[in-house]
């Protein structure tokens, strides 16, 4: 597995002019976002009716007023976004589906525009900046360059920088796992859950297991927790490598979890073969989209296909799935049991359960109805 820290998303240049002079910088961007063609300096003087026209323009909006002031702009911007109304509910599956993804990367895309320029090692120098170099280091390395960046992710940065120190609870393996930037987080208890039920339900007797997909490395330390030997967890992406690595060290589980970085499956069999793949079908607009949309089904169809080949002998296969992309209108379940089928592979059991995420019960959300209907299953299979 790397050793380093993955190399960070800053390609292009993005210039403006200052006294007649024009400047250029790096432009980083891990929502794959292109730099505006068009940029303009913006301070606290800028009302929030221009900002908001000239960010709904595609016009980049370099700050240079006081920090606080800019959040106090960019939370402006939010609210006229807001404002913009589609009517979602007339619309069938998948189709509504789609048009919300649009809106909401348009919405994303409009608030992007309000841009903030960093000096080297990750510092801010505008009036009332708070230290971030620290976060940004977490979840970009070091970069000895001055460039610019959306203060929107300059945000999400912060944001997952404090979910990293404090962590997130895990009810199921009585302790705390650590996520680090781009690296989705085990905040949905209730799959989590299923792999308790399923260990109690089963009577296979466990050695060895593979975690295809591993990310932060909760199933990985759960399978320990549940008194498996041996558990190699697979990923290809090296942020998650080293978050699952910085959380086996934490839990003092090095000498029962081996991390690789593989596509899918690591060379081998084993007793039990975990996988918990993106939810929905769907192209990832940018690296940290990665874990919610599996591009070609990919990782699902992938896991499927090659499970038979890495089972032992009597082992089994757990794949844990929600169903929103069937009620969604991106993948039928008659689809999923004949993908099932064609691997060879038979269902012993199917585990239940309902989700208890706040994002279930937002009634203003477009796809509230889909959301309710959710289940997330864990589907015990075997080689026929």
């Amino acid at each position: 597995m790397p050793a380093s820290h993955p190399n960070p998303a800053i390609s292009s240049v993005i210039s403006w002019e200052t006294d007649g002079e024009i400047q250029s910088l790096p432009w980083r961007s891990e929502n794959n976002w292109a730099p505006p063609k068009r940029t303009v300096l913006a301070d606290d003087t800028m009302t929030a009716d221009i900002a908001y026209r000239l960010a709904s323009e595609g016009v980049g909006l370099i700050w240079t007023g006081d920090f606080q002031n800019a959040r106090q702009l960019l939370q402006a911007l939010g609210r006229r976004t807001a404002k913009r109304r589609v009517k979602y509910a007339e619309q069938p599956y998948p189709e509504r589906f789609h048009q919300v993804r649009l809106a909401r990367a348009q919405r994303a895309r409009t608030l992007g525009m309000l841009l903030l320029s960093f000096e080297p090692h990750h510092t801010l120098t505008l009036r009332r900046a708070p230290e971030v170099a620290t976060a940004c280091l977490a979840a970009y390395g070091d970069n000895a360059e001055s460039y610019v960046m959306p203060m929107t992710e300059l945000l999400g940065v912060i944001s997952a920088y404090e979910w990293r120190k404090k962590g997130v609870e895990v009810p199921a393996l009585q302790d705390r796992i650590h996520p680090h930037y781009g690296v989705f987080a085990p905040i949905r208890s209730e799959y989590l859950d299923l792999v308790s039920q399923a260990f109690r339900a089963s009577p296979l007797v466990i050695t060895s297991a593979f975690d295809v997909g591993t990310g932060t490395g909760v199933l990985a330390a759960l399978l320990v927790k549940q008194g498996v030997k041996h558990v190699v967890g697979t990923d290809t992406s090296a942020r998650a490598l080293l978050c699952a690595q910085d959380n086996v060290n934490r839990l003092n589980m090095g000498k029962q979890i081996t991390l690789q970085q593989s596509d899918l499956f690591p060379e081998g069999q084993a007793d039990l073969i975990v996988c918990n793949p993106p939810w929905l079908p769907g192209r990832p607009a940018s690296t940290l989209e990665q874990a919610v949309y599996d591009q070609d089904q990919h990782m699902l169809l992938g896991f499927l296909s090659g499970l038979s080949k890495h089972l032992a002998p009597k082992g089994q296969g757990w794949l844990i799935l929600s169903d929103l992309a069937e009620h969604l209108g991106l993948r039928s379940r008659t689809a999923l049991l004949a993908a099932i089928e064609r691997a060879g592979l038979v269902v012993l059991e199917r585990l239940d359960t309902r989700p208890i995420h706040p994002k279930a019960k937002e009634e203003a959300d477009p796809l509230a109805d889909a959301r309710r209907a959710e289940v997330t299953s864990l589907w015990r299979l075997a080689a026929g």
